[in-house]
């Protein structure tokens, strides 16, 4: 998959201080990530699906500060099967899980964090 849509990312990368990949591939049981400098790093997808940021498996936080989260949901092998994954912006991926469940945005400094951890 091309990062950005046809934006050069090395620059983008000048301009924001960012990392970012340039291939996001699913391997096995990992998503396997290139980065713009040229390292790559591996997140086992249970992993990946458990650190979803959406606010279904994180919570919310209101303006008082009050953890607003539904009922832990049993995740059964499809959970961590993936289906797809898009871009968003110039910023992040959504993956697209086999359980339905695709409304976490990781960003790229998440992916790369998730990725650091798992070296």
């Amino acid at each position: 998959m091309p990062a950005g849509a046809g934006v050069d990312v090395s620059c983008l990368r000048h301009y924001l201080g960012v990392m970012r990949p340039v291939d996001i591939q699913p391997i096995g049981e990992e998503l396997a990530v290139k980065w713009d400098d040229g390292s790559e790093g591996f997140i086992p997808l249970e992993k990946l699906r458990r650190a979803c940021p959406c606010a279904g498996c994180k919570g919310e936080v209101d303006i008082m500060g009050n953890l607003h989260k539904g009922p832990e949901r049993k995740l059964a092998p499809a959970s961590f099967q993936l289906q797809r994954i898009d871009w968003v912006g110039t910023y992040g991926v959504q993956p697209r899980w086999n359980d339905g469940h695709g409304s976490g945005i990781f960003s790229f400094e998440m992916l790369r964090a998730l990725a650091e951890q798992n070296a």
